[in-house]
């Protein structure tokens, strides 16, 4: 499968590249693309076929669970239970923005998106490209960093080209993302708990909940 490559204005996208791309979504591909906290591939979670792929694509051990990125805290209330307090506070402050919060999932996501364990990573991103796709598209996407799985993702289109050529369908170039990746907590547990430090510092987490 040849890779093709798309250059892009990553803050103003072109719609026909948009529509290209949820095109291939839509029929279970994979497109990588520029968000604010480096690129990352998408594809649709509810298509078992194209979870697969992701998991292939990136050699990832299938008992790790694959974030998706929403549009608001409405997306993430359908697509989770038992959200806390925890996850409003972080998710009114820090949303859109590199956050990515560990959520109980609910029953409608495949097992296999969570890793069979029931939870699930969620981020909506500042990101004008993953918007329009998510609008275009008006459900989740499976957003999971675009490299093979121990080695540095790509911060340029054409580095995740060469990366993944052969492994996703399409590449989005927007240029050098500059972000330093998204940090991730997870709130599912009567404590919450750090897993990655990302742009988002782990103080400024503990003052979020503090204040709340």
């Amino acid at each position: 499968m040849a890779t093709d490559l798309i250059e892009i204005d990553s803050e103003h996208p072109d719609p026909q590249a948009i529509d290209r791309a949820a095109k291939l979504i839509n029929q279970g591909g994979l497109v990588a693309i520029p968000t604010d906290a480096l690129y990352t591939i998408v594809a649709d979670p509810m298509n078992l076929h194209a979870v697969g792929r992701v998991f292939k694509a990136k050699g990832r051990e299938p008992q790790r669970s694959l974030p998706l990125l929403v549009t608001d805290i409405e997306m993430a209330e359908e697509l989770a239970k038992d959200l806390t307090t925890r996850f409003y506070l972080l998710a009114r402050k820090f949303w859109p923005g590199p956050l990515t919060l560990i959520v109980p999932a609910a029953a409608k996501i495949p097992l296999k998106v969570t890793g069979n364990t029931g939870r699930l990573a969620m981020r909506q991103s500042k990101s004008p490209v993953a918007d329009a796709l998510l609008k275009n598209l008006g459900r989740p996407l499976i957003s999971t960093s675009a490299n093979i799985s121990g080695q540095p993702t790509g911060r340029g289109g054409i580095d995740v080209f060469f990366m993944m050529d052969g492994a996703v369908d399409l590449v989005l170039d927007g240029g050098h993302c500059v972000g330093a990746g998204s940090t991730t907590v997870d709130v599912t547990e009567p404590y919450w708990k750090l897993i990655k430090e990302g742009a988002i510092g782990e103080k400024e987490i503990g003052d979020c909940l503090k204040d709340g």
